[in-house]
């Protein structure tokens, strides 16, 4: 067996638009495609000892044990790799459920297809479930527990926090959208102006002045003093000299602690000698030249959580330890504690199991103990000096035990500091009296406080106090969304996308919008080339200058990863035809017209999909929408838009020389065709086709008017500003220059047909031919050409994606010999400024000279030169 490809999926994506983290997998059999199970000597035997859970595992049996009856029957070594990497990946405390393995056409070659929780996760499950199969097949032994534990350590290294992960868990429960900025915990809630960030638990609304204050302890421990708050008593120092005055004016319990330190790492608590107390400043100096020493104060740790100046609730916590129970040994009781199925890797259950380290090592030296110690009965022996539960500590909800007065100095103490966010650390007896009163004080208050022990206490009521969070971030129950018009199609996307954009800027908002010449934010070209996949969509839905997207969305980056939002206001579909049939597992318009519709498919139920109702795959993509419908059509005649409109829809026609909407039994004539100038008078019928979707996904946006839109079209000027590479006319002296990026049958038809009702002759054709294509695609571009220009130049693109040029000119070669007509002067020139510049200095007066270009900026620079010197002449 061979992995061909393993391709990330995102986001909705041809596979399903619901299961938005997916792993595709393209996996060549090879010589198992002739082995199914059931014809491998003890293959079920030994699948079902290396995986006795696999047995949940129903398939389409549908019934516990399904999976195992079909592999029994016999199925194809992609099926079970699909199981073997969920199952992985759920042994390693990552529940994933969805799986499909579907042949791509090729004999032997499958997509095996999976859900993933973490993405270097879910690669890794790929390839160790290949690995796997085939140690089955061979009979030979595989340590499957080594790589459950690797996918373990990945799923800790990449996954938010619990903080975090909760955080953004509410966000999304609420129709929030995330953007995770890094590898880490800086996460964006919401799209443009109205987005929010978070890193761990510091929002973008938590004071950077208060952090601060709160990462200096002596600083807020000032603070909170003269704000008549109870605190130990204490002092700073850095030597042993300062220690010796400090041991001497607090007397012992004493703590000792870094003076900027978190998460308590460098601290040592209940110091009773000056053995002690040395080892304890050194361990404090590993983080900073300044320490703290303050009084022990005696009592249990609790902590208290405030969100926007208001009391959340409170944890008891217990470092981790054991109970002896005068029998086992400190090792045996750790070994009983540890079997608590509560207890997992890392973040991946309530409780994390407890490693010894070097503090457990002290903290029983310092007791005189060993792992072999037999402890009292019922005596308490601590194996870490604080109660992280990162660390194995347990935490106890005692929200509903706290005092009022301890309420009042917990919301004052966030305030007095200004942490919108805030951890308090008290030490007391209990909080269910004023600490005031009852000898405890407030030792710490903490920026980016841990949720853990409050979202999933060991014992009492688990909190959801990312609520509180969301609620301060995006008040009045806001999503943090901004509109989002989302186009695709085989042709006609990218002006159809800057027309839409055009109309949304003329209406006053900030546009952000993606195509296949690069990403604009407010007409800014800020990054250059094809940008229709889904990362050049998050750079717009990151920008916070942007209040409205409109993105072109191709098929390639789907495919690749998926779509970059989960959902869109309006979808607009432009047309499927034959273009990159053959590429991606895409071998035929059916196909193609699947991977469209998953643009259709993300809509809101309370949006729109706008739909070409005289493309019969595009128009029966409705069938499966849940989403509100509109159709564009040339012809208001056509029964489809008829029958829609007659039941109260809207639609965009082409009918008696204007654009028009109808709305129901009701038609708004936006504008005169030939008052549109990239209809070029009504000749360019493909631009009044992308006007259509433009002017009625626009007009579905209530605070777009009509004025808006008609305005938009009168200025929307086709050049190389507004439209580079779609229909850029240069008038020279002698003839003219036409530079348009058709690249397919479809569109180059719907040039020529353009062209042909354009003055000036001859009509010459500069074309090529795009090496990833069928032949019979490359052939009828050949054909196209040869019926409408008179002369023809062959160029090459600079990329042949896997052809020689030889290969490309002789099929478009073939393809003009097969046309109507058989002189037409036929010149090959592979380089595209070559090309360029012979047709410039051949050009017969009159003619009309149209290039196919392929890098848009490069052709439109030459001409561009060209146009300039001849003026200048």
């Amino acid at each position: 067996m061979r992995i061909e490809d393993i391709k990330i999926l995102k986001g909705p994506n041809y596979w399903s638009v619901r299961r938005l983290k997916l792993i595709q997998m393209r996996l060549n059999l090879e010589e198992l495609e002739q082995k199914p199970t059931n014809k491998i000597d003890g293959f079920l035997e030994r699948l079902e000892n290396l995986f006795p859970t696999m047995y949940e595992h129903r398939c389409s049996e549908g019934v516990p044990g399904g999976f195992f009856m079909r592999v029994k029957e016999g199925t194809w070594m992609g099926h079970v790799i699909e199981h073997i990497a969920l199952e992985l990946q759920t042994l390693a405390g990552m529940d994933c459920g969805f799986g499909r393995t579907r042949t791509t056409g090729e004999e032997g070659i499958y997509y095996v297809v999976f859900s993933y929780m973490e993405e270097d996760a879910g690669v890794y499950a790929a390839k160790a479930a290949v690995r796997i199969s085939q140690a089955l097949v061979d009979n030979t032994p595989y340590n499957l527990d080594e790589d459950i534990q690797n996918l373990r350590e990945i799923r800790e290294d990449t996954r938010l926090g619990p903080s975090t992960g909760c955080i953004v868990d509410e966000a999304q429960k609420r129709g929030i959208p995330f953007i995770r900025l890094n590898k880490q915990s800086l996460v964006q809630l919401g799209y443009g102006v109205h987005q929010k960030r978070i890193r761990a638990t510091i929002a973008s609304t938590t004071s950077n002045i208060a952090v601060d204050i709160a990462c200096d302890k002596e600083e807020t421990k000032a603070l909170l003093e003269t704000s008549e708050i109870p605190v130990p008593r204490g002092t700073v120092i850095r030597t042993e000299e300062g220690l010796k005055d400090a041991v001497k004016k607090y007397g012992y319990p004493l703590v000792i602690k870094p003076i900027d330190g978190n998460h308590g790492k460098g601290n040592t608590t209940n110091i009773t000698t000056w053995d002690q107390a040395i080892k304890a400043l050194a361990a404090a100096k590993q983080y900073g030249r300044s320490v703290i020493v303050e009084k022990f104060i005696t009592g249990v740790d609790f902590r208290i959580l405030v969100i926007n100046y208001k009391f959340i609730c409170a944890a008891l916590r217990t470092p981790a330890s054991v109970v002896g129970d005068g029998k086992h040994t400190i090792k045996e009781l750790l070994d009983e504690v540890n079997k608590d199925p509560r207890r997992g890797f890392g973040h991946e259950k309530v409780l994390t199991q407890i490693t010894l380290d070097g503090f457990s090592d002290k903290m029983l030296e310092e007791k005189g103990y060993t792992l072999e110690t037999v402890p009292a009965k019922d005596e308490l022996v601590l194996l870490k000096p604080t109660a992280n539960l990162s660390t194995g500590g347990t935490s106890t909800d005692v929200t509903d035990e706290v005092h009022p007065d301890n309420i009042f100095m917990c919301e004052r103490i966030a305030k007095i500091v200004g942490l919108d966010i805030c951890g308090i650390d008290i030490m007391a007896k209990d909080l269910r009296s004023p600490i005031s009163e009852n000898g405890g004080a407030v030792l710490e208050v903490n920026a980016a406080p841990g949720f853990r022990m409050h979202i999933e206490p060991a014992e009492g009521l688990p909190r959801n106090v990312a609520e509180p969070v969301i609620d301060m971030l995006f008040p009045n129950r806001s999503k943090g969304r901004i509109p989002i018009i989302a186009i695709t199609g085989t042709n006609g996307k990218t002006t159809t996308t800057r027309l839409t954009a055009h109309i949304c800027k003329t209406a006053g908002r900030k546009v952000g919008y993606t195509t296949s010449d690069g990403v604009y934010i407010q007409n800014q070209l800020l990054m250059k080339g094809d940008c229709t996949g889904p990362l050049s969509a998050q750079f717009v839905l990151r920008d916070p200058t942007v209040d409205f997207a409109v993105l072109e969305c191709a098929r390639g980056g789907l495919l690749k990863s998926g779509l970059a939002f989960q959902n869109c206001d309006v979808s607009i579909i432009t047309n499927v035809t034959a273009d990159h049939i053959g590429l991606g597992g895409i071998d035929n318009l059916e196909q193609m017209a699947r991977v469209k519709a998953v643009i259709a498919e993300t809509t809101f139920k309370h949006g729109y999909a706008i739909l070409n109702a005289d493309d019969d795959l595009v128009y029966n993509m409705h069938k499966d929408l849940e989403c509100n419908v509109a159709y564009f059509s040339m012809d208001e005649n056509n029964p489809r838009i008829k029958e829609h409109c007659t039941n109260g829809g809207y639609a965009a026609v082409y009918e008696n020389g204007f654009v028009t909407i109808l709305k129901g039994s009701w038609k708004i004539r936006v504008m005169k065709v030939s008052e549109i100038p990239i209809t070029f008078g009504g000749k360019a019928l493909h631009n009044i086709m992308n006007t259509l979707p433009s002017i009625l996904a626009t007009y579905l946006f209530k605070d777009v008017a009509i004025d808006d839109i008609k305005t938009a079209l009168a200025t929307f000027v086709p050049s190389p500003t507004q439209t580079p590479g779609r229909l850029n006319l240069f008038d020279f002296k002698n003839f003219k220059f036409l530079v348009d990026f058709a690249h397919n049958p479809a569109g180059l038809e719907l040039l020529c047909d353009f062209v042909s009702k354009m003055d000036g002759s001859p009509k010459v054709g500069i074309i090529s031919g795009t090496g990833d294509r069928r032949d019979e695609d490359i052939r009828e571009l050949g054909r196209i050409s040869g019926k409408y220009f008179e002369e023809i130049i062959i160029r090459q693109d600079k990329n042949l994606r896997g052809r020689t040029a030889e290969e490309i000119v002789n099929l478009l070669v073939e393809g003009i010999n097969e046309s109507k007509k058989s002189d037409i002067p036929i010149t090959i020139i592979y380089n595209e400024k070559e090309a360029i510049m012979h047709a410039y200095h051949t050009a017969k007066p009159g003619s009309l000279v149209t290039i196919m270009c392929d890098v848009v900026a490069e052709a439109l620079d030459v001409i561009k030169d060209l146009k300039e010197k001849e003026d200048v002449e």
